[in-house]
């Protein structure tokens, strides 16, 4: 039973690094950046808005985990697929790996330059675009990761 189904469990172990990784990447991104927003805002709340969206922009990392765990559940038996070779798990748990570690790691790094950019904003609210600019930077490796991911999975 277990041979039989470990194409289908070495998928869903790549779908769930992809969500549990880069979930965690960004949930600790956003809080960190949230920390910095607070004490920010506690000393100047008109920059409560500003301060919000340049702390939600660590989260785009989970959005993408569970995008990339979702196309993985639909080639499953469990959402309407076929059964899965072992070489087709292996190949999809491997395809998942770009997003779950580049995920986790570059909304982490991400939420320290948002962190930075919050702070700016303390001093210089009118900077705020610049803040964005310089903490979507970081974004850009998150999304090369995420169509690594996709590319990968959707060719298997």
């Amino acid at each position: 039973m277990l041979m039989e189904n470990l194409g289908v469990i070495l998928a869903l172990v790549g779908a769930a690094l992809s969500v549990l990784l880069a979930g965690y990447g960004s949930a600790r991104g956003v809080g960190m950046a949230g920390e910095a927003a607070a004490g920010v805002v506690s000393e100047s709340p008109e920059v409560f808005g500003k301060a919000l969206v340049i702390q939600l922009l660590p989260g785009t990392q989970g959005i993408y985990g569970f995008l990339v765990g979702f196309i993985v559940l639909l080639k499953t038996p469990l959402m309407g697929g076929e059964m899965l070779t072992i070489s087709q798990g292996v190949q999809i748990l491997i395809a998942c790996l770009p997003i779950a570690i580049v995920g986790l790691a570059s909304a982490i790094l991400q939420a320290r330059v948002a962190c930075s950019a919050i702070y700016l904003l303390g001093k210089r609210s009118e900077a705020a675009g610049q803040g964005i600019v310089m903490t979507v930077m970081v974004e850009t490796y998150a999304v090369l990761a995420l169509l690594a991911s996709f590319l990968m999975v959707n060719g298997i």
